[in-house]
């Protein structure tokens, strides 16, 4: 007898919390590359660091299908199957603005990175260690959902200083660059470092949404 049909009805919960822990894991080791590519930036570098980067990406590109695979073919999920996706979707994001920001320092070849850009890099690590946390504590959340709140709140906050760095970038970047094509390509990169931590921001607004209609 063909039991794919009662394998469809058999709750496959345990899934989708590793794998979005693991996305979050390659924000985590993508955040590490990009630091250390503006640490160590010359053209040369950066271009090696991207390939790694961009694999990173392929990673969670890979880690997004088979969480959207895998809400196809399952009965019971732990929460809502779109929040579930709106979160692999947000921490993607994440991952693709680092991929993006390394790709256009390939392109735009800057005479040099704004010591900012590694605060900015930080940041994003340090949201992806704080998605981590929260994601393990949606594994019980009628019983954490105060943890996963407080991360919800840190990952705000996170996004908040990192405004204030790029704000402050650009005032300075105005007063002290005169080179209008260094002013576009800087803008630019640091642009998408700070989206990163919007996008990381996002997935602690969908956390507080699951503890609002489960907790």
């Amino acid at each position: 007898m063909n039991n794919s049909f009662l394998n469809k009805l058999t709750p496959r919960e345990s899934k989708f919390i590793p794998l979005l822990k693991s996305l979050a894991d390659i924000i985590f080791a993508t955040s590490e590359l990009m630091i250390e590519c503006i640490k160590n930036y010359n053209h040369e570098s950066a271009i090696s660091y991207y390939r790694k980067i961009k694999e990173k990406e392929r990673e969670g590109d890979k880690l997004s299908n088979t969480i959207f695979d895998e809400l196809n073919v399952t009965f019971i999920t732990p929460f809502d199957r779109e929040d579930i996706n709106s979160l692999a979707i947000r921490l993607d994001d994440v991952i693709d603005h680092m991929n993006s920001c390394a790709k256009r320092i390939v392109m735009y070849n800057p005479k040099n990175l704004p010591a900012s850009a590694e605060e900015l890099g930080q940041l994003i690590r340090d949201s992806a260690i704080c998605i981590g946390k929260a994601i393990n504590e949606l594994t019980m959340i009628k019983k954490n959902a105060a943890k996963a709140k407080e991360y919800s709140f840190q990952l705000h906050e996170i996004e908040n200083k990192a405004d204030d760095v790029y704000e402050n970038f650009v005032i300075h970047l105005f007063e002290s660059e005169k080179d209008g094509i260094e002013i576009m390509k800087a803008k630019e990169i640091m642009y998408e470092l700070e989206k990163a931590t919007d996008s990381a921001e996002y997935v602690g607004k969908i956390i507080k949404t699951i503890i609002v209609k489960y907790a």
